[in-house]
């Protein structure tokens, strides 16, 4: 059997400065290539990505993260994709070398395959994240756990890696083109009964990177919950909807 061809999709929005570093990173030898995708930068990040010899997508205006996400999965398969590894082009908070933890699962023909900052949750306020944040994200997890039944420590992380089935087989062209993106299309995983597992992956909150403000995040998290509330209806058959159809 072939081995599966895995990309690299470096998701990217005015990191211009930050992009040499998350290249750097990028552990190539288990890549077959490697894009960029742009969020309609304005500070030079196509050129630069193009400088350090990395293919580039984008468009223009600005779409939010779930758009450009969209347009990378899109591109992926293009390529002929296997698995999708997402890579964020601040180069700081998820570091890509958890790849190599994540090919035992995707050998084992995993579906979706997210990074956890949590197997090891201490570590993560080691590596500078906030205390609000932590427990934020924990408390958040706990509910996620209860609904969609995943026996994961983490929902709402930024290294993940999409299987071309599970492209393939979730509406996720239906979903918000914001951060809600992220959370819906695990939601969608989960509802269409593809195989989700995690590899613990570390964040480093201490160098330049870029963030939510405190009341995007509040705002998102009070949609997680609606989120939620559309798979359990569509679940128990109450009530179908584009996302969950």
């Amino acid at each position: 059997m072939a081995e599966p061809r895995v990309v690299g999709m470096i998701l990217a929005y005015n990191c211009a400065p930050m992009l040499a570093r998350a290249v750097s990173r990028i552990p190539r030898e288990y890549l077959s290539d490697v894009f960029l995708t742009d969020d309609g930068s304005t500070d030079g990040t196509r050129e630069e990505a193009r400088r350090l010899g990395v293919a580039v997508i984008g468009h223009s205006p600005n779409r939010g993260y779930g758009g450009n996400v969209k347009a990378g999965l899109k591109h992926a398969l293009s390529l002929g994709a296997d698995y999708v590894v997402e890579i964020h082009g601040d180069g700081a908070q998820f570091n890509p070398a958890a790849i190599e933890q994540a090919l035992p699962l995707i050998d084992s023909g995993y579906d979706f395959i997210l990074g956890s900052r949590f197997q090891r949750p201490l570590q993560a306020l080691a590596h500078g994240m906030p205390i609000a944040r932590w427990l934020a994200n924990q408390g958040l997890s706990f509910f996620d756990r209860l609904v969609l039944h995943l026996p994961l420590t983490e929902f709402h992380t930024g290294f993940r890696i999409y299987s071309r089935r599970l492209i393939e087989t979730v509406p996720y062209t239906s979903n918000a083109d914001d951060y809600l993106f992220s959370f819906q299309i695990i939601a969608q995983a989960a509802y269409s009964r593809l195989k989700i597992g995690e590899v613990p992956v570390e964040a480093d909150y201490h160098s330049a990177h870029t963030s939510h403000a405190m009341a995007g995040a509040a705002f998102y998290a009070v949609r997680t919950f609606g989120t939620l509330g559309q798979y359990v209806l569509a679940r128990r058959g109450l009530r179908h909807n584009v996302l969950f159809p």
